[in-house]
């Protein structure tokens, strides 16, 4: 009987500390790539925790609700640009960018972003499929092309100057906490009421009425908090480069985060934070090979890889299925 007792005992304490343990081992490589890995090696880590935060926002939207958008890099651009001109109108240096003021003006992007997601989603309620994703893409390709011809904000000479830190460990913390947060927060969802509304509507939108989901309100609130993410993730793009171009939020770019959602699996959490490390780091890992042959080959290997994948597992890597749902995150 005392045995039972102290093993339960030994299980809570053990559940409490998982995600205590997780974070400080996370945090701890970073102190580590800080002080011995190169500049390059730490631009690569940043870039690719920025992608995972944008891949987990499109799987919100593409994954669990069903809703084909291609315009993914246009809210990108919109918190990109609306955290950089606000940082720099007001006056703030790279001194002045602790920690708390990266949140804050994340948060602003965010909320710009989410604001022009909800104007593009509650328009394209009634459109579904490749219709939606046609209405997204032109919406990308708006917003980029205003940006182009904007001189408040550089036009096509690009924005630069931009206040932040070249300090890899702040770069790294905010842009982890970030992930984490949206990780959490999309497991929680998930594997809620809400979560399950999200999934309804992706598997059968007429099914979902009948069962009283509002699938308006769904649709939206999904892009809603895609929108904001891929605000947020702009925003610490921004402030990380320090200088902004709209050719870097082209359609190419919003279609390298749909492969990301594609290649994990749609739907799946675990497979778009996968896939976004993955699409991140493969073409640089394929470098070497181009000082072997002379020839840069990185993009024909990148695509050959991608082809059989979708050949021999168009499901993605992890289909819509998860890692092990550890009981911490269950709740």
């Amino acid at each position: 009987m005392r045995l039972r007792i102290l093993s339960k005992q030994l299980e809570k304490i053990l559940l409490c500390s998982a995600p205590l343990g997780i974070v400080g081992g996370v945090i701890l490589i970073g102190i580590v790539l800080h002080f011995f890995a190169d500049s390059f090696v730490q631009l690569l880590v940043i870039y690719v925790l920025i992608n995972m935060l944008l891949a987990l926002g499109l799987n919100l939207v593409s994954g669990m609700t069903g809703q084909l958008s291609l315009g993914h890099a246009g809210l990108m651009a919109v918190g990109a640009y609306t955290s950089s001109f606000f940082a720099k109108q007001m006056g703030f240096t790279a001194q002045d960018f602790h920690w708390y003021v990266y949140l804050i003006f994340n948060c602003l992007g965010g909320c710009s972003a989410a604001l022009v997601g909800l104007l593009v989603g509650a328009p394209s309620l009634r459109l579904r499929g490749d219709y939606l994703a046609i209405v997204t893409l032109g919406f990308g390709e708006v917003i980029r092309v205003l940006l182009l011809n904007l001189e408040v904000v550089g036009g096509a000479r690009g924005y630069y100057d931009i206040p932040g830190r070249d300090h890899f460990i702040t770069n790294y913390l905010v842009c982890l906490a970030w992930v984490v947060f949206l990780f959490f927060l999309l497991w929680r969802m998930r594997f809620s009421i809400r979560g399950q509304q999200f999934l309804a509507v992706r598997d059968d939108e007429l099914a979902a009425q009948f069962l009283g989901i509002d699938i308006a309100r769904t649709k939206v609130l999904a892009f809603l908090v895609s929108g904001f993410f891929a605000g947020v993730g702009g925003s610490l793009f921004a402030h990380f480069v320090r200088y902004l171009n709209p050719s870097s939020f082209s359609f190419q770019k919003s279609v390298e985060i749909v492969i990301m959602v594609v290649l994990g699996g749609s739907g799946s959490i675990s497979g778009a934070a996968l896939g976004a490390v993955i699409v991140t780091l493969l073409p640089e890992l394929l470098r070497p090979i181009q000082d072997i042959t002379g020839f840069d080959l990185r993009l024909v290997i990148y695509a050959v890889i991608l082809i059989l994948l979708m050949i021999f597992r168009p499901q993605g890597l992890f289909n819509r299925y998860e890692l092990k749902k550890p009981k911490w995150l269950m709740g």
